[in-house]
């Protein structure tokens, strides 16, 4: 008996008016919002819905009836396949705008200021511009990237993103895997050998190869160097990284090289540094220049300042710093890239940064007992964002001016309310784009002490009948709304957020959003939109189970 073929959604016919967060196209059907995968801004599409959810839909567009002037056909065979780029389908205007427009949306939406991004800085070659390319291998061998929304590896022989050396050395090991049937990890099973070809480039064209593997080694290590070698002449190294866990982590804790160096020269705003596999680096060093030239610019440095770099990595940031301030303090957890630090200083004859090892938090207030009072702050934190005491600890520290260098507008619109509320106001902000095709975008954001010079307004009002519940410590009602709408696709009500809030000991006023009538009946948060305002509470660090 044959399986009945999976019925298809409807076909509508939509106008889009915007973009997601993903760079999905945005459209309205009867008042519930559409996302639209390939639709572009002002283009009418016949529209392939997906799937319907309470407040939102996901479709995809089928057939686009009136194309926008931006509208491009996809260079790359793998683009409806792979998950990696979500822009191929339209000019790189177009993106740009897209892009901007996010940044500025989210710290509206989600910060609720009003600060417009000044510019989107786009790359003059949105091309081949990744100097690191991560290839998940599966059986086949299978080496590529994974489909969208899946940990399914699709093949791929090249990548538009990535530098040909990355593509040349991807062939070599899967040939390599294929003629000694060297096996393929399967995150399901905790089995296999191979779980990642890793590879890093630099300006000067050379190539430093990583193979991850579930083991202690790999049989026929010579026939791999030797394949690999004849695959790729600006080859400096091989290394072997071991990874036994049973997770999906890429990158192992322990590395043996197998030929040449294990280690890659770069440089960066005419600076030295040294790249070992797992060092935290920049992918664009075209666009990281002039990421890092907008935050000196933002800095004021005049020559005299002292200057801490939170989150400092392998000093990247903070090096580039060094030449025009009096002294720079760099902190990173990583303990290995603390001591990449304090290399690369001493390598381009820096004398007035040291770094240490410790978390941000605990940095910051380490410094500040010793009486560290630091000119111009800068943090450059991951994808989560700043934790709260961070904030706090760096408000307190008073600088000048912080520069806060972002990946995610959304927890940087969520940490911009918490400076701006210890008066840290933020005055100017520019997106870069470091990673074109792609969903991701990077922001600089400056902020200082705002100073009030009109005259004084003395204000008086009652706390008794106002909603104080804006004023704990986290996140508002609009803000988590906001939050929730962005990244579930969900609308939530004050009612909901409340019941959700005392489930999870969070204070919300003893009355809030309670019913005036004795045998009212409430409506309960469906389980859909609790666990989404659960997430938001988290992302918000209001909890932290």
């Amino acid at each position: 008996m044959k399986k009945r073929q999976q019925e298809q959604g409807p076909l509508v016919t939509l106008e889009i008016d915007g973009y997601s967060s993903d760079g999905a196209g945005v459209a309205r059907l009867d008042g519930q919002v559409v996302f639209v995968t390939g639709g572009i801004r002002g283009e009418t599409c016949k529209v392939r819905l997906d799937k319907i959810g309470r407040s939102a839909i996901w479709g995809h567009a089928e057939q686009v009836t009136d194309p926008s002037s931006q509208r491009l056909t996809p260079d790359c065979p793998y683009y409806q396949q792979c998950g990696g780029c979500r822009f191929r389908h339209m000019a790189y205007a177009e993106e740009l705008a897209a892009k901007r427009s996010r940044v500025e949306e989210n710290i509206r939406r989600i910060g609720g200021l009003d600060l417009p991004v000044e510019e989107i800085l786009g790359a003059a070659q949105p091309e081949r511009y990744r100097n690191k390319a991560q290839f998940p291998v599966s059986t086949g061998p299978k080496i590529g990237f994974y489909r969208a929304r899946s940990h399914q590896v699709i093949d791929v022989a090249d990548c538009l993103l990535q530098s040909e050396a990355a593509a040349r050395l991807r062939t070599a090991a899967k040939a390599w895997m294929a003629a000694h049937q060297i096996t393929a990890y399967d995150e399901r099973t905790g089995t296999g050998l191979v779980r990642h070809v890793y590879v890093r480039t630099n300006r000067q064209g050379e190539s430093l190869f990583c193979l991850l593997v579930n083991g202690k080694g790999v049989p026929q290590e010579a026939a791999l160097v030797d394949c690999l070698r004849r695959a790729e002449p600006g080859l400096v190294g091989v290394v072997l990284g071991v990874n036994e866990k049973k997770n999906n982590v890429i990158l192992g804790d322990r590395y043996r090289t197998l030929w040449g160096q294990g280690f890659l020269m770069d440089t960066l705003c005419g600076l030295s540094f040294r790249l070992s596999v797992p060092s935290f680096y920049q992918i664009n060093p075209d666009q990281t220049e002039i990421l890092y030239r907008k935050a000196a610019e933002y800095a004021e440095l005049t020559g005299g300042e002292t200057v801490l770099d939170l989150y400092c990595g392998i000093g990247t940031i903070g090096l580039t710093m060094a030449r025009q301030a009096g002294a720079v303090i760099g902190a990173e957890v990583v303990p290995e890239a603390v001591e990449d630090a304090k290399e690369n200083a001493k390598r381009n004859g820096i004398l007035n940064a040291r770094f240490f090892c410790g978390d941000a938090g605990e940095a910051a207030r380490r410094l500040a007992a010793e009486g560290l009072r630091p000119d111009v702050i800068c943090v450059d934190p991951p994808r989560k964002g700043l934790a709260p005491d961070v904030v706090e600890t760096v408000a307190a520290m008073g600088p000048k001016r912080i520069v806060y260098v972002s990946c995610d507008p959304a927890t940087l619109a969520r940490d911009l309310v918490r400076f701006d509320a210890l008066g840290y106001h933020p005055q100017q902000a520019t997106a870069v784009d470091l990673f074109p095709r792609t969903a991701h975008v990077e922001t600089v954001v400056l902020l200082s002490k705002g100073e009030i010079d009109s005259k004084k307004v003395r204000v008086e009002f009652s706390l008794e009948d106002m909603d104080m519940s804006g004023f704990q410590k986290g996140a508002t009602y609009e803000q988590i709304k906001a939050y929730v709408q962005e990244k579930h696709c969900l609308k939530v009500s004050s009612l909901y957020i409340s019941q959700v809030k005392r489930k999870c000991g969070l204070d919300v006023g003893q009355n809030y959003n309670l019913s005036k009538k004795e045998d009212a009946k409430v409506p309960q948060c469906p389980p859909e939109k609790e666990a989404a305002i659960i997430e938001a509470l988290k992302h918000f660090q209001m909890i932290s189970w």
